[in-house]
């Protein structure tokens, strides 16, 4: 149940973030709520197709796509209030990756797949979205950046799964690990801990 309220909360958070992104490339309201359809439900989606998890999240559950679109056209009335909703944002952003993660951890373990897929299935849950919204809107995907994202997706999977590896109980392991990457998530943004950059400019003969 906590995780279902979580996920719903982390659906809308993605939605809102995703039509703000939409809004300033002035898209129509038709456009903003399909970019944010895409990045809230676009991770689980791929995630399904993946592993043949069928039917997919948001055709089994209506309602996920019925908040995702109100979410994005609340944004409208909160754009006003953006800066100074903007660490919230970030928080509740925070808060949705690693609730993917753990979600798409889930379902890879339902089907029966091995433990490094399982953690990749988490990672593409929680990243993917971002991903397409960004290819969508004509930027280069945070999932490609110097930021501490995707990485922080994959320690919450290995410490999700190692923990009920260990014995521990699944709701403990949930809730630990997603605190613990919620937290990485958060020191990473206010310290700028960054991921290393490969920079290469030397022109070929």
């Amino acid at each position: 149940m906590l995780l279902h309220w979580a996920y719903l909360a982390a659906i809308a958070a993605e939605a809102m973030s995703a039509a703000l992104i939409a809004g300033r490339r002035s898209m129509d309201w038709f456009g903003v709520c399909v970019i944010a359809c895409i990045t809230a439900l676009g991770g689980g989606t791929v995630r399904d197709v993946l592993l043949g998890h069928h039917p997919l999240a948001w055709i089994e559950h209506p309602s996920y796509l019925v908040v995702t679109i109100c979410a994005a056209l609340a944004t409208g009335i909160v754009a006003p209030f953006m800066k100074r909703l903007h660490k919230a944002f970030l928080a509740l952003d925070a808060l949705g990756l690693v609730v993917f993660t753990v979600i798409g951890c889930n379902i890879a373990v339902s089907v029966q797949v091995p433990f490094f897929i399982v953690v990749v299935i988490g990672v593409i849950t929680g990243t993917f979205g971002g991903v397409l919204r960004d290819v969508l809107c004509g930027q280069v995907p945070l999932l490609f950046q110097k930021e501490l994202y995707a990485s922080i997706s994959l320690a919450t999977g290995v410490l999700y799964l190692g923990a009920q590896k260990l014995g521990v109980g699944h709701e403990v392991a949930m809730i630990g690990s997603m605190a613990i990457g919620f937290a990485l998530r958060m020191l990473a943004i206010r310290y700028e801990w960054n991921m290393p950059k490969f920079v290469y400019k030397e022109e070929w003969d």
